[in-house]
Parts: C-alpha cells; structure tokens; sequence
C-alpha cells in the first residue's frame, strides 16, 4: 500500500488539511508533542479500518465540531484506490470505496458499512492487525516483543501468525473425537439393550395366544349379563315412572301449603299496618302544630349558620396572616443567624493564623538543614549510579564463571539419565518379542472364530427368510378359512339362496356342505403345520443369535489386539536406534568429563577472576558507603515536615490576608438583615388587627348556635311523624284492597290442595304392586363393571404384545444398522485424535514457529549489522535445560552479542537496546508481511529516537536509507531537531487555535 493524497476535516487535532505523497519517498514528520504527528497516521488507519487509538469512533471528531471526514487515495497492487470515512457526532458514520479506472474514481460501495468494509479487506488482503505489526511501528511499542518474558514471546509469534486458529480447529477435532467416543458408547449400550429384548420374543407369543383365549371367553360372559339387565332395566323404568308423577304431584302439594302459609302471614302484616294507620289519624291534630313549632327553629338555625361561615372565614384570614408572617420572616432570621456565624467563624481564623505565624523562625532553620542534607544526598546518588553498572558487571563476570560449569554438569546429567532410559528399553527386547508371538497366536486364533461368526450369520439370515415364507402362506390360508368359515354359516339357515345358482340351500346342501368341511378341515391342518415350523424356526433363530452373541463378545478385543501387536513391533524396530544412540551419548559423555578435567577451564575461570580484581578496585575508588547513604536519606525523611509546614506558613499568610479584609462586610451585611426584620414584622401587625376588630363586629355566639342544633335533632320525631302521617292518608285505600285480595287467594289455595291429594291416592297403590329391581340390577352392573375392567385390561396387554411383536421385527433391523454405524464411529475417532495432535502446541504450531526463528534471526541481524556497523549480533535460543536438570524445556531467550561478549538483553544501553528493537520489530514485519503474501511497500517509524545519540541517530538514518530501495514510502515520526535535519523531505507540523497545520518543505 502506497499512500498517494490524504485530506483530513476536523479529524482528532486537524480542522483541515491536505497532503499530496506523489512523489515522496522518504520522509520525515516533524513537530512539537501534541502537534498531531501521530494522528496524521492514524487517519490512514481509520480511514481503510475504522480503527484508531480509541475505540470510541466519536472520540476521533475534533473538539467543537459535529462530523469528521477523511479522504485517502492510496496505490496498491498496480490499482488506486479512494476511501472516504466519515462520523457524525453521537448519529452514523459513512463509508465509501472507490477505484481509478482512468477516466475517474469508479464506486465500489456496498449495501451497508460491514459489507463495504469486507470489500476493501478483500481488495486489500490485509487486516487492521497485520498491518500494525507490519508497516506501522506505532509510538511507544518497538519494545514490545523484547519486553515479553521468554514463556510469552512464543505465544506473542503465535498470535501474530495467527495460529490460535490451528487452536480452534484443535478444539474442534477434540470435541469431535470425544462426541463420537459419547456416540460409540451409546450405541454399544443400545447394542446391548436390543440384544436382551429380542430375547424375549418367544415368550411374548405364547402369552399372546394365552391372553387372547382369555379375552373370547369374558366376551361371551358379557353379552348374556347384558341382556339379563335390559329385561330389568325396563321394569325399573316403568317404576320410575309413577314415582315421578308422585313426587311432581307431592311437589306441588307442598308448594299450596307453603304459599298458603304465606298468604295467612300477610293477612296478619295487612291487618296490623291498618291499625297502625287508624291511630296516626286519629292524633293528626296533635302533629300538626308541634310540625310548626319544627319549621320556625329550622329558620332561626339557618340564619345562625351563615353567621357561622363568616366568623370561620375571618379566623382562616388572621391564622393566614399569622402563617405569612412567620414564614416572611424565617428566611430573614435564618441569614441574620448565618451571618451572625460566619462572623464569628472569621473571628476564630483570624486568631488561629495569627498563632500559626509564630513559628516562622523556627521553620527557616530548619529549611537551611534541608538544603545542606540534599545536597549531600545528591553526591551520594551520583557515587551510587557510577557504582550499579560495576556491581552488574562483577555479577555478569560471576554468573559467567558458575554457567560455563553449570551448563557441563547439566548436559552430564542428561546423558546419564538418557543412558539409563535407553538401558532399560534394551532389557525389554526379550519380554516384546514374547509378547509379540503371544499376540499373533491370538490374533490367528480369533481370525478362524470371525470366520464361524460369519457361517452362523448367513444360516440364521436363512432361517428368518424361510420364516417370512412361511408367514406370507399362514396369511393366505387364515383368509381361505374365513371365506369357508362365511359358506358353512351359510347352511345352518334353511331359506338363504345358494351364492352360486340362487337356488335354495335343500337342493344340494349335504353335497357342498361335505366339500366345504373338507376344505376346512385340510386348510386347518396345514395352518397348525405351518405354526409348528414357525415356532421351531424361531427356536433355531434364538440359538443362532445367543451364538451370535457369544462370538462377538469373544471377538471384541480383536481390533485392540492388532492395535497392540503394531505397537510391540514398532518398540522392537526402535531397539537399533537405542543402540546407536547409546554409543553417541558415551562418546559426547567421555568429551564433556575430559573438558572439565582439563587446562581450558581454567584458562577461562583465570580471565574472568583478573576482570573481577579490576572491578574492585574501581568500586574500592568511589569510597561509597549504602549506610551513609540510608543515614542521608533518613535525615531528609526527618526534615520533610519542613517543606510542609513552610507551604503552610505560605497559606496561613493568603489567608490572614482574606479574612482581615471579610469581617468588616459581614459586619455590614448583619445590619442591613436587621433593619429589613423590623420593617416586614411592623406590616404584618397591622393587618392582623385590623381582621380582628372585624371579628368583634359580627356579634356571632358559638354556643347558642350549638344549644340550637341540640334542640333541632330532639325534635326530629316531630318530623319523621308528620312524615309518617302523609304516608297513612296516601296508603288507607290501596291497603284496603290488599286485604280484599288476599283473602281470596287463600280460598283458592285451599281447593287446589283438596284435588292433588285425590290424585295421590292411586299413585300409592300402583306403586306397592310393582317390585323394585334396582338390587339385582346393582348386582349385574357390578358383574359386569368387574368383567368390563378385566376386558379392557386384556385388551391393553393384547395391545401390548402385539405391539411388542411387531416392535421386535424392528429392532433386530436396528440391531445390524447399529453395528455397522458403530464400526464407522471407531474409525471417525480415531481419524479426529490424529487431528487433535496435529493441530495442537506441539504440532504445527511448533513447526511454523521452528521454521520462522531461523528466518526471523537473519533478518534481525542483516538489518542489526547496518544500524551497529557489525557491533550488535542476536540468537534465538529455544531450549534451555530444567532446575532439575533432567530435561529440556521450550523456551524463547534472545542473547545478544557485541565486542565485548554475549551479556543479557536487559544489560544494554537505552540506544543500543533500541537499535536492538528497531531491527527485530522490522524484520518481524518484514516477516508476516511474507507470510500474510502482501509486498512491504510501506514503512511508518513512530518516534523512539530519542535514546540515540548523535552517532546513533547517523546510522538510524543510513541504516533507513540503506533500506530504502525495498520500499515505496518510508515516514519517520520525530521532534528532534537534529534528526529532521538528516532527511531531505520534511512535513513539518504544528499546532495553532485553528486546529494543527502541516507543511511539505525539501
């Protein structure tokens, strides 16, 4: 990817902005931290990805704008592309995708964002992550790789391969095998269950037959209870009948006497309310006069009731007031109060600060010890830098001296250990070729018995066809019978007419009625012949399959017997390598113990203790004591109270300042509260009394009010009477015809109670002439309930037994296809664990990485050679011997190499250590570039420069130039000056109020 133009609006930092890369090689983009160097970058990656810094896409709209907007057009694969990426604000984003065809950019958007950015992934072949990793080193992340433990940096090659997908398919083989293992076991199981029930077959047959026996003889039982309960059923009903007609006529005997009843008590309610109504109209006038005496009190106690109302609403004015007032005036007292404490609490800190300024001399002293402490603590921190690195390099010098005798014992005790292992193999040789002839005996033996096995399965596949045969001629012959079973019924009736001529049955019914016997007769016969071969057949069938059964328990072990038999024999063909072996461990064994015994060793241990003679010696210079310096340090803890309580002094003054000049306006705002208290108080007491003299005025007297109201509500019977009077005059009549009435209902009543019991009579002597059979049909619908149940439970084991019959034609159909799907789940088993160990850690995965380290590391070193000037040199180490050590472990250490030696990583300088990252973190990308089949034609350096000296900075800048020719655009990122000015194109940047600025200067 080429980028070609890039125009930026209200992106991040940029309000906006335009660059033109034609003609751009390499670059450099300068500018101040925070002018928007990185952010220039991240717009090419947002734009083409849509991911950024954030993962909040708002968070890349520039402060104070609603929408941002990148276009970029960029060269890839001989073809130019145009990308326009857009947010609004807290709403949707845009995204269009474009291509040149040479008359103009042609669209290439999709239906919807995802789809659009799948297009341009496809167009591109490149992700996000890929690209990260490999043309762009972002800000702060050279070291990334370096910075990993050596357990992790094989994970980190891992996941940058992207092989967490050989993990996944790991997984997935896993699950398969283990699901056809669940599958296996389950059909074994169902294998199993089948077997046992189609044992059962043969019973189940008989007990049919016996069950059906059964079930004809209750049906015969049953029809004739049946008809013994219709006969009774219908002298029942005919009873039935007459107490019906009884009950009907008793019902309505019983409703006259209750309807007479209740006619006899109106006649007394009636006669009671007319004698109540002649004594109110005979005390008429009586009621009439205290009625008027009533209605005047009435009159009085309304007047009275509007006095009430006007006495209540000018009680309700004055408490209103009241409340006013209070309320008016809490706030007024509530700020008097705060002021009031705020004054006081001014007070309280002007003498508290005054007394903190008084231990200002002291504090001066004790700043001037401080001062003198530091200083001292200063050259000690100087002496102590100066003395780390030599006390790393005596720890280097010692841990040289045990590791090159370490690393002999260590491989010693692998061989011994690995010679032991192999020792023991050999001795197992006899003990496997025993084994391995045992084993083939058995396998020949079990062989022979898969033979008998298969004999013994095509004579019962013989067996079950002649049995179908027999079954379909039963079935025919069954039919053949019931048609001559339908003729010979035919003969017991003397009037049907012949099937044949039409004729009466006389004419020739002895004749055909003998030939038709004949024939049932014979058909009969062969049936019970064909059942006895059936049943002997299917005797012969349950001895074959138990055989069956029999062998293929035998046989089970076969498959794990040639599997183990394989095994033994590839141990016995592995027992010349052991040999070969052994000699190659004894004669390294011999080398290894002659190197330690000799004059090499101690040439090295003799270097090394004259560099460690040197190094203390110069340590002994320094004359630095960790004591004094802890001492130093401790009296500065000590005197740190100082610097506080200086800070405080400091504040107290600002403070004393402020509050001198606040307690004259408090004073000033606590006398403007209380003038305006007086005033609003004076208001409201004015109102008050005024609603009070017009209280006075009304000349209202509760009391009277309530004598009144007494009076009212013990003169309420005088109304209700009066009340009760009206009602009498209005109901005098009407009540007199009630009674009329009534009297003639209950004569009515009387002679239709005087008919229905005429009618009772013969009812009652019709029914003692009929029995009642209710007792024997009881008993009869008990007999038959018992037998119905005993049918229906017959009925369902038929159902049963049938259903089982036919079930066990099914399942020795199932029980084949389950051996064959069980065969088929074994082998997918096995097919998925070999999968399973393909894919994991140690298997490709393993591989791939083994292959790319030899790759990396000459990149790494063809690339390291250029920016060191043949000083820095770097080898992967992928095992390293145990604590223990008794065996390898996987590991990935990086050594590095310079004139002085191999030291550890972490031992080198800021630049070199750069330098050292620089180079790994580009042939890593070089690298997957490789592998992800994309051409490296971009390269983006985000800062990291500045650990480099000015020496470092000139081969950073050659080694940049030297690559140069493998790419079409390199951008380096930096904001010093004196980098900049090593690289002829510049795009210098900067940051104003109008969003940053950028500018392309050669």
């Amino acid at each position: 990817m080429t980028p070609k133009r890039l125009s930026l609006k209200h992106f991040l930092s940029y309000c906006e902005a335009q660059i033109d890369f034609s003609g751009l090689h390499v670059a450099c983009i300068c500018g101040p931290n925070g002018a928007g160097k990185s952010s220039l970058l991240e717009a090419m990656a947002w734009a083409i990805w849509g991911q950024g810094r954030s993962s909040c896409e708002d968070d890349m709209i520039h402060l104070g704008a609603q929408e941002a907007r990148v276009d970029f057009i960029f060269e890839h694969r001989q073809s130019t592309y145009r990308v326009i990426r857009s947010r609004r604000r807290r709403q949707h984003s845009g995204l269009e995708f474009q291509i040149d065809t040479g008359d103009g950019f042609r669209s290439l958007t999709q239906r919807g964002i995802r789809a659009t950015q799948r297009l341009i992934l496809q167009h591109l072949q490149v992700d996000y992550e890929t690209f990260v990793h490999s043309a762009y080193l972002r800000q702060g992340q050279a070291d990334e790789f370096m910075r990993k433990r050596p357990t992790e940096r094989k994970q980190i090659l891992a996941d940058l391969l992207k092989l967490s997908h050989y993990d996944t398919l790991a997984t997935r083989a896993k699950d398969q095998s283990r699901e056809y293992k669940a599958l296996a076991f389950a059909t074994e199981q169902a294998q199993s269950r089948l077997a046992n029930q189609l044992a059962q077959q043969g019973p189940v047959q008989i007990q049919y037959r016996q069950v059906d026996a059964q079930f004809q003889q209750l049906q015969a039982q049953q029809q004739d209870d049946q008809v013994k309960r219709d006969r009774l059923q219908q002298q029942q009903q005919q009873r039935q009948q007459c107490q019906v007609q009884q009950h009907s006529l008793q019902q309505q005997l019983s409703w006259l006497q209750t309807q007479r009843t209740q006619l006899q008590v109106t006649q007394q309610r009636l006669q009671q309310r007319q004698a109540r109504i002649k004594r109110l109209l005979a005390d008429r006038p009586t009621i009439l006069t205290q009625c008027e005496a009533y209605q005047q009190q009435r009159q009085q106690a309304d007047q009275m009731a509007q006095q009430a109302q006007s006495y209540q609403r000018l009680q309700l004015q004055i408490a209103d007031q009241t409340q006013a007032r209070a309320q008016a005036l809490a706030p007024l007292l509530d700020q008097q109060r705060q002021q009031q404490l705020q004054l006081n609490a001014l007070t309280e800190q002007q003498q508290d600060l005054l007394h903190t300024l008084e231990a200002k001399g002291e504090i001066d002293a004790a700043l001037a010890k401080l001062a003198a402490a530091k200083a001292r603590l200063s050259e000690l921190d100087r002496c102590q830098l100066a003395r780390a690195p030599l006390l790393q390099q005596q720890l280097q010098l010692r841990l040289q001296q045990q590791q090159s005798t370490a690393q002999i014992t260590a491989r010693l005790d692998s061989i011994t250990h690995t010679q032991q292992q192999l020792v023991e193999q050999q001795q197992q040789q006899p003990s496997l070729q025993q084994a391995v002839a045992h084993l083939s005996r058995q396998i020949t033996y079990l062989e022979q018995r898969r033979a008998y096995q298969e004999q013994v399965r095509l004579k019962g596949q013989e067996r079950r066809s002649f049995m179908e045969k027999l079954q379909a001629e039963q079935r025919i012959l069954e039919a053949e019978l019931g048609h001559l079973d339908q003729k010979l019924r035919l003969f017991k009736d003397p009037e049907a007419p012949c099937p044949v001529c039409d004729r009466p049955l006389q004419d020739h019914s002895a004749e055909l009625a003998q030939t038709y016997q004949q024939d049932y007769d014979d058909t009969q016969k062969r049936i019970w012949v064909i059942r006895e071969q059936l049943a002997v057949s299917e005797r012969e069938i349950q001895v074959l399959r138990q055989e069956y059964r029999d062998l293929e328990a035998e046989l089970h072990p076969y498959a794990a017997t040639l599997e183990q038999r394989g095994q033994l024999q590839a141990q016995l063909q592995a027992q010349a390598a052991t040999t070969r072996q052994l000699t190659d461990l004894t004669a390294e064994q011999q080398q290894l113990e002659r190197c330690l015994q000799g004059d090499s060793q101690y040439a090295v241990g003799q270097d090394l203790y004259e560099k460690l003679q040197a190094l203390n010696q110069e340590l002994a210079q320094l004359n630095y004591d960790e004591r004094d310096h802890a001492l130093v340090r401790n009296q500065i803890e000590k005197l740190r109270w100082v610097e506080v309580r200086k800070a405080e002094l400091i504040r107290a003054e600002r403070r004393l300042r402020h509050v001198e000049q606040r307690i004259p306006q408090q004073h000033a705002l606590l006398a403007r509260t209380t003038g305006q208290l007086h005033a609003l108080d004076s208001g409201f007491e004015q109102t008050i009394a005024d609603l009070s003299q017009s209280l006075a005025a009304l000349d209202y007297c509760p009391q009277a009010h309530e004598s009144l109201r007494q009076q009212l509500q013990q003169n309420e019977p005088i109304w209700v009477q009066y009340q009760a009077l009206q009602q009498a005059e209005q109901q005098q009549a009407e009540l007199n015809q009630q009674l009329m009435g009534n009297t003639a209902a209950l004569a009515t009543n009387q002679a239709a109670c005087q008919q229905i019991k005429t009618a009772l009579a013969p009812l009652e002597k019709q029914l003692t002439a009929l029995p009642d059979p209710a007792v024997a049909i009881a008993t009869l619908d008990d007999q038959i309930q018992v037998r119905q149940t005993q049918r229906e439970a017959l009925m369902a084991h038929l159902g049963q037994l049938k259903q089982q019959l036919s079930e066990f034609e099914a399942r020795q159909a199932q029980f084949e296809q389950l051996q064959r799907q069980l065969q088929q789940q074994h082998h997918q088993q096995r097919v998925y664990q070999s999968l399973a160990q393909a894919f994991g850690k140690n298997g490709l995965q393993a591989m791939v990485i083994e292959n790319l380290l030899p790759q990396l590391e000459a990149e790494t070193n063809h690339l390291l050679s250029r920016l060191s000037n043949h000083q820095l040199h770097v080898q992967f180490i992928t095992q390293r011997a145990s604590r223990s050590r008794d065996k390898l472990i996987d590991t990935l250490d990086i050594l590095v190499a310079d004139t002085q030696g191999t030291r550890p990583y972490e031992t080198y300088s800021g630049g070199e250590a750069f330098r050292v990252n620089f180079a790994l973190r580009l042939a890593l990308a070089r690298v997957l570039a490789q592998r992800s089949g994309m051409a490296l034609q971009m390269l983006v350096v985000d800062e990291g420069f500045g650990s480099q000296d000015q020496a470092g900075c000139d081969r950073l800048v050659a080694a940049i130039n030297a690559i140069a020719p493998d790419f079409s655009c390199i951008l380096t990122v930096t904001h010093r000056s004196h980098f900049r000015e090593a690289f002829q194109t510049r795009i210098d940047i900067c940051k104003t109020d109008q969003g940053s600025q950028l500018r392309v200067s050669a």
